[in-house]
């Protein structure tokens, strides 16, 4: 059946019946494609033969000259078919030339929108290429170019983040080295110019410096694994009630002032890392004998929640408020502390060591009538493997 009502099939152009016969076969072949899933390799070979195809455009600087070009000449074609199945009827040439003046300037205006994230794009990367991420894309399209613009806002706040960690870690590794350096310095060049003698207590001094700087690096170096994702695990069945009192026996040699008691069900075992979750805990006591007043007592609970081991480590300090309970995992943020300061490390430390075990931790409340009014850090680890 003709595609022209009232011609005859052998009185239109080859053109015309060549693509009536294509469209029929793709349309009978239509029902087998949808019956078989589609080929793997023969996708990849048609993938393939269009990125070889020519990109003649590619000269041309102007996304909205590309669309024009593009669009004219897949309508002069269109009407070049068209024109000659009319049999070269005569045409005004006039009036084809208004008509292509129209259809640019229409396209122009209604490219327009389409361009301007493009363009904001493009000025905002020369701007963070020199250090300026506060620029963003404004779009309210829904295509493929509002995604793009959506993602590079996303990526612009992602770069300005670690901009600003990058440079927080910076100047707070600065001023932690420069704290132990300049007081051991002191201590030495006081001894070096006879001002002190070496006796044990300046050298006590001297050692507490050094091991502060110990501390500093090792903590910056867990830090740096943790960014580069190297993140070695040996994982073993740990009995908790030995591995726990192992830990309160240290953290009360490096904290004698504060009394530290810990209780925990029998027969606990926990599937995991025993350096890192020594880390862990070490880190967790250590904070809360710096909460510590003066007389105060810490806390350690361990105790079996359905599927997993629920820890608490808790203190009798001023606490932590609301709005801060979040921002204590940060790297370098610090409190006000009892006594003391740390590196502002070792609860991001913490959080890594949990987060490691496929675990939870968080800052909670007291319980009601809890005698430990301070800080509470809640630690839920999965008892088996993970």
């Amino acid at each position: 059946m003709s595609l022209l009502r009232g011609r005859p099939a052998h009185d239109l152009p080859w053109i015309v019946r060549f693509g009536s016969m294509l469209l029929d076969r793709v349309y009978r072949a239509g029902g087998w494609v949808r019956a078989r899933p589609p080929v793997g390799p023969l996708m990849d070979a048609v993938e393939k033969v269009l990125g070889r195809l020519p990109r003649p455009l590619d000269p041309v600087r102007s996304i909205k000259a590309k669309l024009s070009l593009a669009l004219g000449l897949a309508g002069g074609v269109g009407l070049l078919v068209l024109w000659y199945s009319l049999e070269w009827i005569p045409l005004n040439v006039a009036f084809i030339a208004s008509a292509v003046a129209l259809a640019l300037l229409t396209l122009q205006i209604a490219a327009h929108g389409a361009t301007v994230p493009l363009r904001e794009m493009t000025d905002a990367a020369r701007h963070m290429a020199r250090g300026d991420y506060t620029r963003r894309v404004h779009t309210n399209s829904r295509d493929e170019v509002g995604e793009l613009a959506a993602a590079f806002n996303v990526m612009a706040a992602d770069l300005a983040a670690a901009d600003r960690q990058r440079r927080e870690l910076i100047a707070n590794v600065s001023h932690e080295l420069r704290t132990p350096i300049t007081a051991l310095r002191g201590v030495l060049e006081n001894i070096v110019d006879g001002v002190a003698e070496p006796e044990p207590e300046t050298m006590r001094t001297a050692l507490a410096q050094t091991e502060r700087l110990g501390t500093l690096v090792a903590e910056l170096l867990d830090l740096s694994r943790l960014d580069a994702g190297i993140v070695p695990m040996k994982r073993t069945e740990i009995a908790l009630g030995d591995f726990l009192a192992d830990v309160v026996a240290e953290a009360r040699v490096n904290s004698p002032s504060v009394p530290i008691s810990f209780e925990t069900e029998d027969g606990l075992t926990l599937d995991g890392d025993p350096g890192r979750l020594h880390q862990l805990f070490a880190n967790l006591l250590d904070n809360a004998a710096r909460h510590s007043p003066p007389g105060g007592t810490i806390r350690l609970r361990a105790a079996r929640d359905g599927d997993d081991i629920l820890f608490s480590v808790a203190d009798q300090g001023s606490g932590i408020p609301v709005e801060e309970r979040e921002r204590v995992f940060e790297r370098f943020t610090r409190g006000e502390r009892a006594t003391g300061g740390g590196t502002g490390l070792g609860l991001a430390i913490a959080r890594w060591v949990v987060q490691l075990h496929h675990g939870g931790i968080a800052v909670v409340d007291p319980g009601p009538g809890d005698t430990m009014t301070g800080a509470h850090v809640q630690v839920r680890l999965p008892a088996g493997t993970a």
